[in-house]
């Protein structure tokens, strides 16, 4: 057993940092990759290898303590979506963040990939020069790592790492400090109004969430669903598609000025904020580059508040894994004109920020596992009411 399988042993017990390996088939970028990660004491690149094969390799030895692995897509010998498969059936369990491309392709695959089991992916830049000097792009690869390893020790009942990534007694995470001593405070059921729109929130964690939930509602015909999810462009335009086909009805990126359709998926285009205007009569999407709230653009507060002013009390939202409290001023705008507001639960959640912030606010109608919200907002749009 190694040291940190004997430290990680018992139940909340002590534990270092998150233990992820890297693949990619350049030296060079294996490199930037782990000096990035690094650049957090919570994590540590045990391993660095150059394609799919030497990955599955490295997970199948018995001294493996791996939690997360980023990987590559295109690399020789063994491409990232033909190991994905095997990875994933060496070690259940461990996270695999896809790393691709900014580009229509990689975008795609990433969606393939997360529908073959993948937890995540990070949109890599082309170049070298480029992943060196892109601060977005470590901050957001350092976030994942950490969220996905921490939702699998979660699972596990192993403690998070210190503040120093050194073996001890672990300190609250910033989601913790901020929720953890608030409980979660449900309100009641507003009146037995049937819904005339769907409005669904999400971030970290938030396309594999959708999935499900939409996979759970299945085809949807008498009212439209609007989807913001903090993605870049290009990753939202698949993610529509995908949607599309688990939902088994249209879905794609929202135009300026389009027509509001029942039966229909609209999502948020990454670097737009996607709001909806009109009067009962005629309704429209439109987009803006105003700029990020919540340090995002698109984010869901716009979102939200555009729907409370044109759907009021007919709107049902639900708020799904994420970092931060993007949604919650929307929320309280939505439950102030008697809309409803459910929200995933932090066992299932990747990341309980935005929902634990709408949770703990006391907006919610419902706080439910992932498994019961698909469920939940199907039971909840087909009812019969006025």
């Amino acid at each position: 057993m190694t040291p940190f399988k004997a430290a990680a042993a018992g139940a909340g017990g002590k534990a270092g940092p998150y233990r992820v390996m890297v693949v990619d088939d350049s030296a060079v970028i294996r490199g930037l990759l782990t000096r990035a990660l690094e650049s957090d004491p919570a994590i540590k690149v045990v391993t660095t290898v150059g394609n799919g094969q030497l990955a599955i390799d490295a997970l199948a030895r018995p001294d493996n303590d791996i939690e997360v692995i980023v990987l590559d897509i295109e690399m020789p010998v063994m491409d990232g979506l033909t190991a994905l498969p095997r990875l994933l059936q060496t070690k259940p369990g461990v996270a695999v963040i896809m790393a691709s491309t900014l580009t229509l392709k990689g975008a795609s695959v990433s969606m393939k990939a997360m529908s073959l089991g993948a937890s995540d992916y990070v949109p890599k830049p082309t170049t070298t020069g480029a992943i060196s000097a892109a601060t977005d792009f470590k901050a957001d690869l350092v976030e994942k790592v950490k969220s996905w390893a921490q939702a699998g020790r979660r699972k596990r009942g192993i403690a998070a790492p210190s503040p120093t990534g050194e073996p001890g007694a672990a300190a609250p995470t910033a989601l913790k400090r901020l929720y953890g001593s608030q409980p979660v405070k449900l309100r009641d059921m507003p009146p037995l109004l049937k819904p005339d729109c769907l409005a669904i929130g999400s971030s970290t964690g938030g396309p594999q969430a959708l999935f499900k939930v939409f996979q759970a509602v299945g085809k949807i015909t008498h009212l439209p669903v609007f989807v913001t999810q903090h993605m870049p462009a290009t990753f939202t335009t698949i993610l529509a598609e995908h949607l599309g086909q688990a939902a088994g009805m249209p879905s794609a990126e929202a135009k300026d000025g389009e027509p509001v359709v029942a039966g229909r998926i609209y999502v948020a285009p990454g670097d737009y904020h996607m709001v909806v205007e009109g009067t009962a009569v005629q309704r429209v999407v439109r987009l803006n580059k105003n700029p990020p709230e919540n340090f995002c653009r698109p984010a869901v507060d716009p979102m939200l508040r555009s729907i409370a002013k044109v759907y009021g009390a007919k709107t049902l939202f639900v708020m799904l894994t994420g970092m931060g409290q993007d949604g919650l001023k929307g929320a309280q705008e939505l439950t102030n004109a008697g809309g409803t507001v459910i929200a995933q639960d932090e066992p299932s959640s990747v990341v309980w920020g935005m929902p634990g912030a709408v949770a703990t606010a006391g907006l919610c109608s419902a706080v439910l596992p992932l498994a019961d919200i698909g469920p939940f907002v199907k039971k909840t749009i087909f009812r019969s009411g006025t």
